[in-house]
């Protein structure tokens, strides 16, 4: 088992497989499986997936989210003081041209990260099936504040944002301890709002909300910092950044300008997840504020929205431009994003996925020389 990071990598969700979509309808609308049942179902499925991973040479696996509706929601609903309420149909979050679930996270009581969190046995499950190294992504400290809007949070004492982003942080610096001690070395945090707020969309939400979005920035690598600092020496936090991925759909665009110093030097994070496959994403320029060091980037030129594949030569090029601004070896090659931020997945199918990973895998052996290089 070799250690983070790696120049092939990948963000975590994969599609859901027909047996898992089943029993998902069976369990939560038909009411005919019970947990015991749906859960075998996920773990068979988890198991075979392992296999699909490993098979293609990646050297780090994940359980593809299968245990989840939703990349973020699952984790928060979680938390204590959190909870995830639905709502009529047409207030679901706007993305282009469809809109998600109408599930909207709702701040209860004072957060804390419970010691029975379902995610620390998901890992769990995991390590135990992998040959190589296992890694669980969570949703980051941010999500926790830009996906609940004011009017859902309860305690008055969070009508304070300082005082909200602070027990976010200590909350996450409790699960980023008890992640550790359920043996996990690589944990990844979803923090995509950092990429939101390069969106005048995004920023314009925020500022009607009495909200300076450039201070959020700050609040959120501050948010960041502190959750991980104290982490153990051997181990490693990735962060994952784009602009949404429901049913190969977006919701925001803009370059990392407004937020690359941030995301770089001021979280602490060891591996950054770059969304890079569209002109969405803006230029390659704000690699260049990436410190000299350890620190890697996985620009994600590989997509996860629609089937067809990259070709090997445009990839070359593309990371021959990224070299123009961060030394090559600082890079790995990670897709996008993940293949089913939620359980609806995107539009691509199960071979076309695995096509995909076995690219990334082919792309790093190419540039490196292998995939921990």
């Amino acid at each position: 088992m070799s250690t983070p990071p790696f120049r092939a990598d990948h963000v975590g969700s994969l599609l859901r497989p027909a047996t898992v979509k089943a029993a998902r309808r069976a369990h939560f609308e038909e009411k005919s499986l019970d947990q015991a049942g749906l859960a075998q179902a996920e773990d068979a499925a988890i198991t075979a997936l392992i296999k699909m991973q490993e098979s293609v040479g990646l050297p780090v696996v994940t359980d593809g989210e299968q245990r989840r509706s939703f990349w973020h929601y699952d984790f928060m609903d979680g938390l204590d003081g959190f909870s995830v309420v639905e709502r009529a149909p047409d207030q679901g979050v706007q993305f282009a041209g469809i809109k998600l679930r109408p599930m909207f996270p709702t701040i209860t009581g004072k957060l804390d990260f419970p010691a029975d969190h379902p995610h620390l046995a998901h890992f769990k499950f995991v390590a135990a099936q992998s040959k190589v190294t296992p890694k669980i992504s969570i949703p980051g400290p941010s999500c926790c504040h830009f996906r609940t809007d004011p009017a859902d949070i309860a305690p008055k004492d969070y009508t304070d944002i300082e005082h909200l982003t602070a027990d976010i942080a200590a909350t996450y610096k409790k699960a980023v301890h008890a992640f550790y001690d359920a043996g996990c070395r690589y944990l990844q945090m979803d923090d995509i709002f950092f990429a939101y707020l390069c969106d005048p969309k995004h920023r314009a939400t925020k500022v009607a909300q009495g909200q300076d979005p450039d201070w959020l920035v700050g609040r959120y690598a501050w948010m960041m910092h502190e959750a991980i600092k104290d982490r153990p020496s051997d181990m490693v936090i990735g962060m994952h950044m784009c602009r949404g991925n429901f049913r190969s759909t977006h919701a925001a665009e803009g370059a990392y300008d407004a937020v690359a110093d941030a995301v770089f030097n001021q979280t602490g994070v060891d591996v950054f997840f770059m969304e890079y496959d569209t002109d969405r994403a803006g230029g390659l320029e704000p690699l260049s504020l990436l410190a000299k060091g350890k620190q890697r980037v996985m620009p994600g030129f590989i997509t996860t929205k629609t089937a067809p594949l990259e070709e090997m030569d445009w990839l070359k090029r593309q990371f021959d431009a990224a070299a123009k601004f961060a030394p090559l070896e600082q890079m790995g090659i990670a897709p996008q994003c993940g293949f089913a931020s939620t359980e609806e997945g995107n539009s691509l199918t199960e071979d076309d996925q695995k096509r995909k990973l076995d690219l990334v895998v082919r792309c790093a052996e190419e540039i490196w020389g292998g995939v921990d290089a």
